[in-house]
């Protein structure tokens, strides 16, 4: 990874203290921090990498070649027999519902994994997040998703690097989000029962507002942490996949929420 021969393996991994007991240059302070970071979007990017190739695979098995070899349809979309299992049978809310369950494996393990763990289950988890983004795939066109893709790949960049270059301290904004991100889920929630497509509009706008916030804010926090966190070698290979799956959240929330808006559907 980005950090096996980085400052991390030099005492503490921000360099304060450490085996010799020394006090870190701001040089080496600010290495050991871009290394830190690096490692943190390795991460993200490869998540990311494996769900799309994820997504796109699965895509590619569940859509039929033709109207003629379809077992199933949604819409206009014509399904193999894999894709008809995997989309119209119950099936499909293990998969919805899978990247929920690997949140909770995180939350109440990663205490206990080591790094090595850690990345693994994070990589794991992007490749069920994939599964469950493949239905995107179904629902909006290639040219739009990829499109939309690549606009929140801009947004997210520009977000990322005010977040971590910013002196403003984002606390009091990342509080704000924090809540603002329950009263979205509420929302979301009660909209599938109304199916309104007001709010629907609604929830995607503010959707994209609270993760372009987040996405500042908790690569400030990140930041912070490496900063003031004072960890091993061990300790900070963990809090760079914590970080990674963190950005990746933003990332994938961002990027659904502004598909919703800009995404041109299928039929």
């Amino acid at each position: 990874m980005a950090f096996e021969n980085s400052p991390f393996r030099q005492g503490n991994a921000n360099g304060y203290g450490g085996p010799t007991g020394y006090a870190p240059s701001q040089v080496q302070v600010d290495q050991g921090l871009r290394a830190f970071m690096l490692g943190v979007y390795n991460n993200m990017i490869i998540g990311l990498g494996i769900s799309g190739l994820v997504a796109i695979g699965i895509n590619k098995l569940a859509v039929a070649t033709s109207q003629a070899d379809a077992v199933a349809r949604i819409g206009s979309i014509p399904l193999t027999s894999f894709g008809r299992t995997l989309y119209a049978t119950p099936l499909m809310w293990v998969i919805a519902l899978a990247p929920l369950a690997f949140i909770f494996l995180f939350s109440f393990r990663m205490d206990r994994m080591s790094a090595a763990s850690a990345r693994t289950t994070f990589f794991a988890f992007a490749a069920v997040m994939g599964a469950s983004l493949s239905t995107l795939l179904i629902r909006y066109t290639g040219a739009s998703v990829v499109q939309v893709f690549f606009i929140t790949a801009a947004a997210f960049g520009g977000l990322s690097l005010y977040g971590y270059t910013t002196t403003r301290s984002l606390s009091g904004i990342g509080s704000f989000l924090v809540m603002g991100l329950i009263g979205l889920v509420i929302a979301s929630l009660v909209n599938i029962f109304l199916a309104s497509s007001a709010l629907q509009f609604a929830i995607s706008v503010i959707g994209v507002l609270i993760f372009a916030g987040l996405t500042a804010y908790d690569t400030q926090k990140l930041k912070e942490m490496y900063l003031y966190g004072n960890f091993d070698g061990e300790t900070a290979a963990k809090v760079s996949v914590i970080g990674a799956l963190t950005l990746y959240l933003d990332f994938i929330n961002m990027f659904q929420f502004l598909l919703s808006l800009m995404g041109n559907r299928n039929n």
